[in-house]
């Protein structure tokens, strides 16, 4: 049966998943330009041939997804009514999803066809709705759920997130964003599957029971 997973969520010593002030020169906030170091390296790794705990992780966040889905703020800093469709993200002209993506957001916005099969979907439907798309886009796959930090909470809480892979790095961040703030009951049902570390960071892989 297809599942909703999380993968390579990166989250400080002290619970951040993004800081404050969001913005184009700062994608994960103050003080979290450091955040994903252990992710780059791990894929620049898996491009020069090398292996690794990391370069096993990356590999796994894309084995057998579909589609995925993400929150408006992992997909831009732009907040409120779109002044026009001139963001585009954060990748370029060919992200690097290259199957159907959907955004939450307040503000839906025509869907937006990139290069290399990937097509951003823009909906302001129930999570129950946006997930049911996604399976179906998704073909039989997983689906792969994105930041931030908000809409992984909402996920949590609805009970609808099946694995849950965090990176945990060693930086202190101090505000922004907590990724287990606000769950309550959303985090109970799952166990520790894998606990392993590399120099870079502590994987911790939780599943439902």
């Amino acid at each position: 049966m297809p599942k909703l997973r999380v993968h390579n969520l990166t989250i400080s010593l002290d619970g951040f998943a993004a800081g404050t002030g969001q913005r184009p020169d700062a994608p994960l906030g103050d003080r979290c330009e450091r955040l994903h170091d252990w992710m780059f390296a791990a894929m620049q790794d898996l491009a020069d041939g090398k292996t690794g705990t990391d370069v096993e992780f990356v590999e796994r966040g894309e084995e057998n997804i579909g589609a995925t889905i993400m929150g408006r703020n992992m997909f831009g800093p732009v907040r409120g009514p779109w002044p026009d469709d001139s963001w585009q993200g954060w990748w370029g002209d060919n992200p690097p999803y290259h199957h159907p993506v959907f955004v939450h957001t307040h503000h839906p916005r025509a869907s937006l066809p990139m290069a290399g099969g990937t097509t951003f979907h823009f909906t302001d439907e129930p999570l129950g709705t946006v997930l049911r798309r996604a399976f179906d886009a998704a073909d039989g796959k997983d689906v792969r759920l994105g930041g931030g930090p908000a809409t992984i909470q909402q996920y949590l809480r609805a009970g609808l997130v099946d694995e849950l892979h965090l990176a945990i790095v060693p930086l202190l961040v101090g505000r922004g964003e907590r990724l287990l703030d606000h769950v309550a009951e959303g985090i109970e049902g799952y166990r520790v599957a894998e606990l392993v570390s590399s120099p870079a960071a502590t994987h911790a892989r939780l599943v439902r029971r």
